[in-house]
């Protein structure tokens, strides 16, 4: 989609700050029906999932992944319902490298698939592999999927804490087998920004300027989105991550923030439909049981609504008050009333409801309204405040 750049408030400090920006568009790939999935407690059924793809397809998420089919049963199934559903995403498979995983891939007829392998020291010694053994298993996986017609991108678990060496030799064995996509994967979260560049300028020393990569990256350390931000900026053309930005421990990144933190702040342009973000990220917390906090980034039900008095008063003038346009991201603006109120909060409900109040009446509606938000320490719904102005009358 085409950003309609007058709905972005931003003022000129990021371009002073970043000068010329690329354009080169970045692809999304969707990893909730997967790693999303991981949340703790959440279960979602093959046709929560499909229902999931389908909404995320006409978002215009590039590539969903359908999840790993070995897991259970109903992994299978899912992924075979949305493999078959004649989306315009691309349909990828998860597979660890090993032999089973990628057969289950062949069988059920997954034309791409990210294959994981870990690289870390630390990783391989809690298997108790080598790293011989490992780029064994990571050249045979990848070449018996090749073999058989599927589209690899190789997936380094935990490549952020890999020795340098050794994390140039597993991408290089995967490439020379047969991968043609790797993934840098920041498996616990724990990049700054400044070395998610570090990773992915290693990764493309290692495989060359002609193989794609891709980011993946979780939120221990609150720094998802700036990390696939510097990755791209360093040269990834894949961010992964998932809606909500669910996942195990603190999430992954969230694709929708990191959407809009591109093309808003960085001219990057991507094909999400931002207008669709937060009918994709409620249907997401319905089927999988996880409300957000309010004031989430984009999708927060706080985000253009309003309790202060002082910001109610500059209410007339969106610019003043929000960094981009409700309706860029499919949101309605509202003022809510509570102890935190104004004058100027009391004239925009009075309005919005219809009600005929006197304006020498507001100073003593709005005492009501104050009293009653703090007694109750909570908001005044209309239904209150409709009452309380009958009150006066």
């Amino acid at each position: 989609m085409t950003l309609d750049r007058s709905q972005i408030w931003t003022g000129e400090v990021n371009e002073a700050a970043l000068g010329v920006r690329d354009a080169a568009h970045v692809g999304l790939y969707d990893t909730t029906l997967r790693d999303g999935e991981q949340t703790i407690g959440v279960v979602l059924s093959p046709d929560d999932k499909l229902e999931i793809a389908r909404a995320l397809s006409d978002a215009g998420v590039d590539r969903i992944e359908a999840g790993f089919p070995r897991v259970s049963a109903d992994d299978w199934r899912a992924v075979e319902l949305v493999a078959r559903a004649g989306l315009r995403a691309e349909v990828w498979g998860f597979s660890r490298a090993v032999p089973a995983d990628v057969e289950a891939l062949v069988e059920i007829g997954v034309g791409a698939s990210v294959i994981e392998s870990p690289i870390s020291d630390g990783k391989l010694d809690a298997l108790g592999v080598d790293r011989e053994r490992m780029l064994e298993r990571i050249a045979s996986a990848v070449r018996f999927a090749t073999d058989n017609g599927i589209r690899v991108c190789f997936f380094g678990v935990d490549s952020s804490r890999a020795d340098p060496e050794f994390f140039t030799q597993a991408y290089a064995t995967a490439v020379d087998a047969g991968a043609v996509e790797i993934a840098v994967v920041d498996t616990l979260g724990i990049a700054s920004p400044e070395a998610a560049a570090l990773l992915v300028e290693r990764a493309r020393d290692a495989v060359g300027p002609d193989v794609p990569i891709h980011w993946h990256g979780h939120d221990d350390f609150g720094l998802a989105t700036a990390a696939a931000i510097a990755a791209v900026r360093a040269g990834a053309t894949w961010v992964q991550g998932t809606v909500n930005g669910m996942g195990e421990r603190a999430g992954n990144a969230d694709l929708v923030e990191v959407a809009l933190a591109l093309e808003a702040l960085y001219g990057i342009p991507t094909h999400l439909d931002l207008a669709r973000a937060r009918d994709l990220s409620r249907l997401v917390q319905a089927r999988a049981a996880t409300p957000l906090p309010p004031w989430k980034p984009v999708t927060g039900d706080a985000l253009f609504t309003r309790e202060s008095g002082a910001v109610a008063a500059q209410f007339h003038d969106p610019p003043a008050i929000e960094p981009y346009s409700s309706a860029l991201v499919g949101a309605r603006r509202g003022i809510v009333l509570g102890k935190k109120s104004g004058l100027d909060s009391i004239r925009i409900k009075v309005a919005e409801l219809g009600l005929d109040v006197p304006e020498e009446q507001l100073p003593e509606l709005l005492a009501g309204v104050k009293a009653l938000g703090t007694e109750h320490r909570r908001l005044v719904s209309d239904d209150e405040f409709r009452a309380l102005a009958t009150k006066g009358a």
